[in-house]
């Protein structure tokens, strides 16, 4: 157990070291505009989670990691805070806002691997997945088209901020295609089906992404995700499909 725990660390530690050297290169050497470098920092996140589902074995081990990772990371940034050179590369849009978003991702990562690997089993952490994939690429997908192309504001006492149409009908389209992928890969339905759950969750997704007020959408889309996937397959397995 403490050979796979150092394993498995030390392989999260690698792929973090690994991916800011090459957010920092495709920074220093492609320029790419703010808003894009941010979601790829945030890309680089919630990939990560791969990691702690593959490179460990037993579950509470990768949602240790997660917290011990998180728990480590907010003090660093604490500190690194006091040199704005440094936290201009992070892309801050307000003061704490990355320590605190960190801290909230590892934090969901470790609520649904406790949930749908350690008390559920194994066969189901697939859903972790899906869900942190359709939240990741359709938060992305929503930041980048609505601030780009959103031209139609949603004025509602629920949506905070200035979130678009255009950038909602992204969420939904790319949370769509990242739950019907995830489906196709880790289930045995066939394409139509995984089709038809992918249309009937990512509504979810994006309203639930719309309503959700100070970054909170980083816990409620993944599991309003996850909760919606795993009954539908749950009600498929019962009627025998």
């Amino acid at each position: 157990m403490i050979r796979e725990f150092i394993s498995g660390i030390g392989l999260f530690i690698g792929y973090y070291a690994v991916a800011v050297l090459l957010l920092l290169m495709i920074r220093a050497f492609l320029k790419p505009p703010r808003e894009l470098f941010r979601k790829l920092l945030h890309t680089a996140c919630f990939l990560s989670v791969l990691v702690l589902l593959y490179a460990f074995e037993t579950w509470y081990l990768a949602m240790l990691t997660a917290i011990l990772f998180a728990l480590t990371l907010y003090p660093i940034i604490t500190y690194i805070e006091r040199f704005p050179k440094i936290m201009e590369i992070l892309i801050e849009r307000k003061n704490g806002e990355i320590k605190s978003s960190l801290l909230i991702a590892f934090f969901m990562m470790a609520v649904l691997i406790a949930i749908f690997w350690g008390l559920l089993g194994e066969q189901w952490k697939f859903i972790v997945v899906v869900s942190i994939m359709a939240w990741g690429f359709g938060d992305a997908a929503a930041a980048l088209i609505g601030k780009a192309f959103g031209r139609n504001p949603i004025n509602h006492r629920w949506v905070e901020g200035t979130k678009t149409r255009e950038g909602s009908i992204a969420m939904y389209f790319v949370s769509a295609a990242a739950i019907f992928i995830c489906l196709l890969i880790y289930t045995s339905f066939s394409w139509y089906l995984c089709v038809s759950g992918a249309l009937l969750v990512a509504p979810i997704c994006t309203i639930v992404e719309l309503v959700s007020h100070n970054g909170m959408d980083t816990i409620t889309v993944p599991l309003a995700t996850a909760f919606p996937v795993f009954s539908l397959i749950i009600l498929l397995s019962l009627v025998g499909v």
